[in-house]
């Protein structure tokens, strides 16, 4: 079994029971029990191992071609638990364009514990390089920037991480494995919030971690077995649930995103369009030369003068609501909503505008998604 779709689908036989299922059960003990005293037990209590977690993660692993999966109860605790390998004196450089509960977790946790970071231009190597000091141990960001959609080469990121001896960090929610593959591309952990599209039904709250090597690996493991922000078994399973259609939805993410930009690029009250997907740029070139698509993420900014609030408010059957990935189409204001916890100014900086809205594409008709923007359009 080499074909990826075929993964997203079967994972990893696990034939562990008489019954003949054709899905991993789910697992609710909480304990196990030892034949006798000295045994040695793949499994002694659930927040140790889980059979339907590490099927989860196990599965998550092989998309990414890592050497390990992690399931965590949300993408924070993933971000917490990678971000936790360090030691305080250590220096990590970030992408200074960031998801805003990353950046929460950064500056109101982690420089508690004396943590350095240094927010650099991801896409410009240079920047990069000159931001390395003598105790810098990794580099960090999103392939794709939430919400401005600015796409940073992991190749090249890697290329510099590796000549310094540094690790590299790809938070890779917005694209999935279906589209990017960071570890292939140097990448050492890719995260994931599994709440988008891995699960991709807004249904279950849940993060991934992926090691390239034994040795991340058992350091992120003993975060996430003594720290215990484990996925439950439920939601492992409807996690693995989801990921069985990973290939369709994202098809389908991918071509309403096409045609929905294709609109707003034709009305008048759009200033400018954030995707990848759209040629002359550099995020398009680079995504082109390292992903295998644009992704399901639109963002853009409404003119100077109209009302973004009720340009918002006024859609019926795209939501009003945080979060992406799912198959329900969502949109919201990042400056009001997913990234409240910057200043304004530290919004400005990040290019973060009161006109700036992000639309998370669903798998809706895309007829009916672009008479809903339209007509919200219309009554400005």
């Amino acid at each position: 079994m080499t074909e990826f779709d075929t993964k997203l689908v079967h994972g990893t036989t696990q034939k562990d029971n008489n019954t003949g299922a054709v899905n991993v059960p789910v697992y609710n003990s909480s304990t196990y029990i030892y034949p006798s005293v000295d045994a040695k037990v793949k499994y002694d209590y659930a927040r140790s191992g889980n059979p339907t977690r590490n099927y989860l993660e196990q599965q998550v692993a092989e998309l990414e071609n890592g050497y390990r999966g992690f399931a965590f109860s949300s993408g924070s605790a993933a971000i917490h638990a990678v971000l936790a390998i360090f030691k305080p004196g250590d220096h990590l450089i970030i992408g200074k364009e960031i998801y805003g509960g990353t950046f929460r977790i950064i500056n109101e946790f982690f420089k508690r514990w004396n943590l350095e970071f240094t927010a650099v231009d991801t896409q410009n190597p240079e920047e990069i390089e000159e931001a390395i000091k003598s105790n810098t141990k990794a580099i960090y960001f999103e392939s794709f920037t939430n919400p401005l959609l600015h796409v940073t080469s992991v190749k090249k990121t890697a290329e510099v991480a590796k000549k310094h001896h540094l690790l590299t960090i790809v938070d890779n929610t917005f694209l999935s494995p279906y589209l990017q593959r960071p570890l292939d591309l140097g990448a050492d952990i890719v995260i994931h919030s599994a709440t988008k599209y891995l699960s991709g039904h807004s249904d279950v709250i849940a993060g991934m971690a992926v090691a390239k090597d034994a040795k991340i690996a058992e350091r992120i493991y003993f975060n996430q077995n003594a720290i215990g922000s484990t996925l439950s078994p439920e939601d492992s399973n409807l996690v693995r649930r989801g990921i069985q259609t990973l290939a369709v939805r994202m098809d389908r993410h991918l071509s309403n995103a096409q045609k929905i930009v294709e609109f707003l690029q034709g009305r008048s009250e759009i200033a400018k369009i954030y995707y990848p997907g759209i040629a002359g740029s550099k995020d398009h070139e680079i995504a082109q030369a390292e992903a295998d698509g644009f992704g399901g993420i639109v963002s853009f900014e409404l003119k100077d003068g109209l009302d973004s609030t009720k340009f918002v408010e006024g859609t019926k059957l795209i939501q009003l609501a945080v979060s992406l990935g799912a198959v329900e189409s969502l949109i919201e204001l990042p400056y009001k909503m997913t990234h409240a916890e910057l200043s304004p100014e530290e919004q400005l900086k990040a290019g973060i505008t009161h006109q700036l809205v992000r639309l998370s594409v669903g798998i809706e008709d895309p007829k009916d998604l672009i008479a809903d923007l339209a007509n919200s359009l219309n009554q400005l």
